[in-house]
């Protein structure tokens, strides 16, 4: 009789075993055929998107609304965040033609609004803030009548690599947080809390026009009182807008996650929020750093005008 392997991941236990998803975490597909669209656009223009690296729960509802994440710099970060799937290693060159071809697909999509964001990339001098700005110059000239929202690395121990971004014709300088400080060494080695924060806070300080965005994850760990004082150190460092999601742990190789939050605990935090100041909130089991950021972006523009 012929016996068959066994599956490799049942020989051994999993290191941190997935939890199943509650019914309230469902993506949805809105529109196929836009969906292929966006698709085809993306994969013909050889272009990386953090909704496909990153495994984004809501691919399919923004694809379907022709809204895609670009990330630059290639597909590779440097470091190895615990919650992230986005692969680590060594990068190759950066791409030369990159700011044509994001600009090109941008126009394609006939993009109201675009997230940029990148890998960490520690390798270069300035952690890639040049490129940066090239890929956003050459965007704006492109698509003078997009908004631009960058989702930027931390640029920790690059000097004030970061300023060349705040040079650039942007609309959102977007830097997340991520979790509480008392997870940092396991959840993001690489990082330092307070230097996201300093970030953040040399952000609008350097360009008072530019809206401020920063987002957490829950479900990691962290207790109730953590996540306020969060808010309370991005209201500090006078960040706009706040996002607030659930962590969905991609593999048993990834940081545990320890529970779900329910949709109405997220109601509560975004009430919690919105006590503090931010102009903008969004809360919800669902909801990642560039999740309907088009129509958040509106939104934040009309709080600018309703809070003078």
């Amino acid at each position: 009789m012929k016996i068959r392997p066994r599956h490799p991941e049942k020989i051994k236990n999993p290191v941190n075993p997935i939890k199943k998803k509650p019914d309230w975490i469902r993506s949805k597909l809105v529109n196929s055929k836009e969906f292929f669209i966006t698709k085809t656009v993306v994969n013909k223009s050889n272009l990386v998107t953090v909704c496909q690296e990153a495994n984004c729960p809501n691919i399919t509802e923004c694809w379907s609304k022709r809204h895609a994440t670009f990330m630059i710099m290639g597909d590779t970060c440097t470091r190895a965040c615990a919650f992230c799937d986005v692969k680590t290693g060594k990068p190759e060159k950066l791409d030369p033609y990159e700011d044509i071809k994001i600009a090109n697909a941008v126009k394609k999509l006939n993009l109201r609004h675009v997230v940029i964001t990148s890998v960490d990339r520690d390798d270069l001098p300035d952690g890639g803030s040049n490129h940066f700005k090239k890929v956003v110059d050459t965007t704006r000239k492109k698509n003078p009548n997009t908004t631009i929202e960058v989702l930027t690395p931390d640029f920790l121990r690059k000097g004030e690599s970061f300023k060349k971004l705040l040079e650039a014709d942007i609309d959102v300088f977007n830097h997340n947080i991520e979790t509480v400080p008392r997870l940092y060494l396991k959840v993001r080695p690489g990082a330092r809390y307070f230097a996201s924060l300093e970030l953040l806070k040399n952000a609008k300080k350097d360009n008072k026009k530019v809206f401020t965005k920063s987002g957490i994850m829950v479900g990691l760990g962290e207790e109730h009182d953590e996540i306020v004082q969060v808010m309370d150190d991005l209201r500090s460092a006078n960040v706009d807008f706040i996002t607030i999601g659930q962590y969905l742990q991609p593999s048993v190789k990834h940081h545990p996650l320890e529970r779900y939050y329910h949709p109405d605990e997220f109601k509560e935090l975004e009430l919690i929020a919105k006590s503090k100041g931010f102009l903008l909130v969004s809360s919800s089991p669902l909801t990642r750093s560039s999740y309907h950021a088009d129509e958040d972006f509106a939104k934040l523009k009309q709080n600018r005008i309703n809070s003078h």
